[in-house]
């Protein structure tokens, strides 16, 4: 028995012995394919295979470490320690870590790949393909030192051919991993996967050729042929590559879909879709778009003149197809391009004699008349005058004929008359002139020299009654002689040609203490003496028309103000516009009459060509006559339509030149005060201070997609209705009054109505079109005759600004004659952008419903105002403030605190470059204020301006 267990201790005793060999072995692994160190390396083994002699696995260990018969000789141990040249002791507990790892690869071809694998601190790399150990041979071993930490760095690289990996099969990539060894342990690179690149020829889905209409959307669908690494796909026009960046139209999507946004003539052409990788280029078949334009009707001619000279006939108008005309196959225009109507001429009547009248009494001259009148008929509608005399004379007979001789005392008689006749003359010539010299020292400048005086009078420092509001002593300056100084009526000009109104608005005053600062004007109507009305506006503007400059002028006096102004200025508005041009006071030399008109063009009338993303902001406004002199700027004042935001617009004004040509002369925000214009950007209104006439137009061009343009949207319906159809025509014009108020008058000539009231839309530059649908409409009562659900405007209509009244007509069709009420809610909104709604509840057959006058702008006032009618301040108080503010003061109190006090800070430097800083914030003012000025609420300014800065409009002689 005791010998059975000293056989079991002495076998427990050798196993754990070849277990701790094992665990020492592992750390000392030697690589695939040795056993030994030295010159003796093992012939390398097939390809995939692991080598000769491959040790087997110890302690569930990978790679194997011991030999078949599970023991190791002390040779054998010796070998192994050979081989793995171990490390220095100071690096023998560290782990390998990884410098380059193996990266995914592609075979193009039959062209092996080159893994590369490097490590430190290593004592062996060895690459592992789909589970198995790559041959030691097949390894490209390179050993070197880091000269930084003096660690040893091992880098092993193997090739890859295309036969190893396609004798891979299954569902897995090709793929290998490198496994780094040192003294302490062992560490795994990253795998990568080698596949064979490929295209294939075929594509998937290839683009099919188009026909679309003018601002369309266009689809081109690609889908790429199958490939590896997958195909980068572009597109080609007429063999040119498609750059969205260059050209923002075209869009790719990301499923390599090509998108025109809104086709265009240019975009006719041959599309291609390419497919490329590291392997091959392929091209797709061509798709051939084409754009075409449907014809459209151009406006009805006059109609002609009747083809019967009497009795019935007929006349006949005529349109053609040109607007647009057909283009690449768009159908022709549908309907008759003559129509004839009816017509009856009146008949010429030729005139007739009447009877002569008896003879008259034998005269002087021994003659005596008789006469007829062509009235037995008239002659009328083109008939002929009667022929022969009216007027027959005969000689008297010797007995009718009276003595003619004459005696003395009748020469004396007529002598004394002459004599008479003569005295009487040359006194009234006398007396006409001594007039007109004592007239020309008061009617020099303005008729009446109350005009200048009335309004102003000295105010003493000390309050009038007990109680009342008296002022702080102000310290001194250079005002003392604000209130000593008289108005200087000495001054003589050449006489103003025209008439001067009383001012418009005489209710609020520029009060500021209980004194009588400023006194209102005198009701009543000034007339200037030697002057002269305006011509006919219709003789005006044919006179301008016959310039070369003025040819493209409208003939239509609506939109037209004219009046004649000398240096007390004045101002021009044509009613119901917004548009309006302020003429300061000395803006016109004196001695200088100009007629001056303003006037408004539509969109149609007058080309402004735009480029890119740029959008007409405002109307076209002349104002002239271009070329005079003007010694301060004038102020024009025009709606805009932007959404007033400097972050998303470029704004710049246009002018027009002399030969016709248009050039940007200012950019709105970075304006030099040198400059000879200037713009002061409000909400809704953009001023213009110029000082040259001319043409002028805001452009705007989006920074940005959330740039946006205010459209009002208006919706009428016919006034009377007698069929089962029924119109509704909403249109979608910019925010300006003279674009409405040209919609109302075209409406008014339709006989439309407004159902409700306007509402704007904020419309966006995102390329999305405006989209109008009705919904909610009594299916029992009513029916759309509209095919689809819905219709569009497309983006670039609006955008572009030229067409100012565009709108869509949604056509109903009532199913009985009975039917009178209509209910329904129109939606209009930019697809993927805001919208509004109208909640439409009327009676079509009446509507009682009152029009508010608000939105319909009743504009009553008077287009032409000269003189001191046209501004809220009186001459001379304007004299007196600019006089005041001008002169800088220490503490301040000058203008620039008028212009912080009315927030016109922004502008101060423009204000410095002028004589008088003050009359252009006045002027300014004056333009803001013309309909809502409140004088009061100047006078608030001003006295806070004397409180804080001691009070210069209130000191007497010796106080500042």
């Amino acid at each position: 028995m005791s010998k059975i267990c000293r056989h079991l201790l002495r076998g427990a005793g050798v196993l754990i012995s070849i277990s701790r060999l094992c665990g020492t072995l592992l750390a000392l692994q030697p690589p695939p394919g040795h056993a030994r160190a030295g010159p003796s390396l093992r012939q390398p083994s097939a390809p995939g295979r692991p080598p000769r002699g491959r040790p087997r696995r110890c302690g569930n260990r990978d790679p194997p470490l011991v030999s078949s018969d599970a023991r190791l000789s002390s040779q054998d141990s010796q070998h192994v320690a050979t081989a793995t040249n171990p490390l220095p002791a100071a690096f023998s507990d560290l782990l390998p870590h990884f410098l380059v790892e193996p990266d995914d690869v592609y075979i193009v071809k039959n062209k092996p790949v080159t893994l590369t694998c490097r490590s430190t601190p290593a004592t062996q790399i060895y690459f592992k393909c789909n589970g198995e150990w790559v041959h030691q041979d097949d390894h490209l071993i390179e050993r070197t030192i880091d000269p930084a930490t003096g660690l040893p760095v091992m880098q092993v690289k193997i090739d890859i051919s295309r036969q190893q990996v396609e004798k891979v099969f299954g569902l897995e990539d090709y793929w290998c991993q490198c496994v780094a060894w040192s003294t302490t342990g062992t560490q795994k690179s990253q795998k990568a996967y080698v596949r064979i690149a490929y295209l294939r020829k075929n594509f998937e889905e290839e683009p099919l050729g188009k026909e679309v209409a003018l601002d369309q959307e266009v689809l081109l669908r690609c889908h790429p042929p199958e490939g590896v690494p997958t195909a980068e796909v572009e597109w080609l026009k007429n063999e040119e590559v498609v750059d969205p960046a260059s050209d923002p139209n075209f869009y790719i999507t990301v499923d390599h879909d090509l998108i025109i946004k809104q086709a265009r003539l240019a975009d006719t052409a041959n599309y291609t879709c390419v497919a490329k990788n590291i392997v091959a280029r392929r091209k797709s078949s061509s798709a051939t778009v084409i754009v075409y334009v449907n014809g459209g009707w151009s406006t009805w001619t006059g109609w002609a003149a009747c083809s019967a000279t009497c009795g019935r006939g007929f006349q006949k108008r005529s349109r053609s197809c040109t607007n647009p005309t057909p283009l690449n196959g768009g159908t022709f225009c549908e309907g008759q391009n003559i129509q004839k109507s009816a017509c009856t001429a009146t008949c010429p009547v030729d005139g007739g004699w009447s009877e002569w009248s008896k003879w008259s009494a034998c005269g002087a001259d021994c003659t005596m008349w008789r006469s007829r009148e062509c009235s037995q008929p008239v002659p009328g509608t083109g008939g002929r005058d009667c022929h022969g005399l009216d007027l027959q004379s005969l000689n008297c007979t010797s007995e009718l004929c009276p003595q003619t001789a004459s005696g003395p005392e009748d020469v004396a008689l007529y002598v004394g008359i002459v004599a008479v006749a003569i005295c009487l003359t040359l006194l009234l010539i006398v007396v006409v002139l001594v007039y007109r010299r004592k007239k020309e020292g008061l009617d020099a400048d303005v008729a009446d020299s109350s005009i200048l005086t009335t309004g102003f009078q000295p105010v003493g420092a000390k309050p009038t009654k007990p109680g009342a509001w008296a002022p702080r002593r102000p310290p001194r300056c250079k005002n003392s002689h604000l209130l000593t100084i008289q108005p200087d009526l000495t001054t003589t000009t050449s006489s103003y040609q025209g008439s001067l109104r009383s001012r418009h608005d005489t209710a609020g005053k520029l009060s500021v203490t209980n004194g009588p600062l400023l006194d209102p004007l005198p009701n009543g109507s000034h007339t200037l003496h030697n002057g002269k009305l305006p011509s006919d506006p219709t003789e005006l503007m044919n006179r301008l028309s016959a310039q070369g400059y003025f040819k493209t002028l409208p003939r239509d006096t609506a939109n037209t103000s004219y009046g004649t102004f000398n240096f007390l200025g004045g101002r021009l508005t044509i009613p119901n516009t917004g548009i309006s041009l302020l003429i300061p006071p000395e803006a016109i030399p004196r001695g200088k009459i100009y007629e001056v008109y303003l006037t408004v063009h539509r969109k149609e009338e007058v080309r402004l060509p735009l480029a890119g993303c740029q959008t007409l902001l405002s109307p076209i406004i002349s104002c002239g006559p271009p070329g005079v002199v003007l010694t301060r700027p004038v102020i024009l004042s025009m709606d805009h339509c932007s959404d007033a935001n400097p972050e998303n617009w470029a704004m710049r004004l246009k002018k027009q030149s002399y030969e016709g040509s248009w050039e940007d002369v200012l950019q709105v925000g970075e304006e030099l005060p040198s400059d000879p214009f200037f713009c002061q950007l409000e909400p809704e209104t953009c001023r213009v201070f110029t000082e040259q006439l001319g043409r002028f137009a805001l452009v705007g061009e989006s920074l940005s997609m959330a740039a946006g343009k205010r459209l009002r949207l208006v919706v009428f319906a016919p006034l009377h209705c007698t069929s089962l159809e029924y119109n509704i025509r909403v249109y979608c014009m910019d925010e300006a009054q003279d674009v409405l108020k040209e919609v109302m008058q075209m409406e008014k000539q339709l006989g439309g109505r407004l159902i409700e009231e306007p509402q704007v839309l904020l419309f966006k530059d995102s390329y999305h079109n405006l989209r109008l649908s009705l919904h909610d409409m009594p299916r029992t009562h009513w029916r759309s005759k509209l095919m689809a659900g819905y219709q569009e405007i497309p983006f670039y209509h609006i955008w572009s600004g030229s067409q100012r009244s565009l709108h869509c007509t949604f056509t109903l069709e009532r199913l009985s004659l009975s039917t009178c009420q209509l209910t329904c809610q129109l939606c209009v909104w930019q697809v993927e952008g805001e919208g509004q709604s109208f909640n439409l509840d009327f009676n079509i057959a009446k509507d009682t419903r009152p029009l508010d006058a608000d939105f319909l702008m009743l504009d009553n006032s008077a287009p032409a105002l000269a003189g001191p009618s046209a501004f809220q301040i009186p001459y001379l108080i304007r004299q007196k403030i600019c006089s005041s503010l001008d002169t800088p003061c220490p503490h301040g109190a000058d203008w620039r605190l008028l212009a912080q006090r009315l927030q016109l800070d922004r502008h101060l430097s423009f204000f410095a470059s002028k004589p008088s800083p003050t009359s252009v914030i006045l002027d300014l003012w004056e333009a803001q204020h013309f309909h809502s000025g409140n004088l009061n609420q100047l006078a608030a300014v001003m006295a806070e301006i004397g409180k804080q800065e001691a009070m210069i409009f209130l000191v007497t002689d010796g106080e500042c």
